[in-house]
């Protein structure tokens, strides 16, 4: 069974998906931008405010399917630019606790709206 995550903490998708999807003990948290769900738009800033803006929209849908940041498995890191790296990483760090998720990073061509960085996320049950 495969069940709609669903909150208003979070910006409501941008195309045909869900901002998240529980399914077989996992939560799939769809790929997260700097969106302020109050406003719509992205939070002024660099590469530390967008890193922490993202990671506010996962925790809210996370928490909506009644789970917590602790029980993230997996991550996945996209950034406009691998030199923003270490700064994500800084914001990242405050988010989990050992033991920390998996996780990779990449640098892309562009990001949706073009955001410096998206991070989604599988959570388990």
């Amino acid at each position: 069974m495969i069940e709609n995550v669903q909150t208003e903490k979070a910006p409501q998708a941008i195309g045909p998906y869900s901002q998240g999807v529980c399914a077989n003990g996992f939560l799939f948290v769809s790929g997260q931008l700097p969106i302020d769900p109050a406003t719509g738009v992205f939070k002024p800033g660099g590469i530390h405010e967008q890193t922490y803006q993202v990671l506010i929209n996962a925790k809210a849908i996370v928490e909506a399917a009644g789970l917590q940041m602790s029980q993230t498995v997996k991550a996945t890191v996209f950034l406009a630019d691998m030199s923003d790296f270490a700064a994500m990483n800084e914001i990242y760090a405050t988010f989990f606790t050992n033991p920390f998720p998996a996780r990779a990073a990449f640098q892309v061509a562009r990001l949706p709206k073009d955001a410096l960085v998206e991070i989604e996320l599988i959570v388990a049950k």
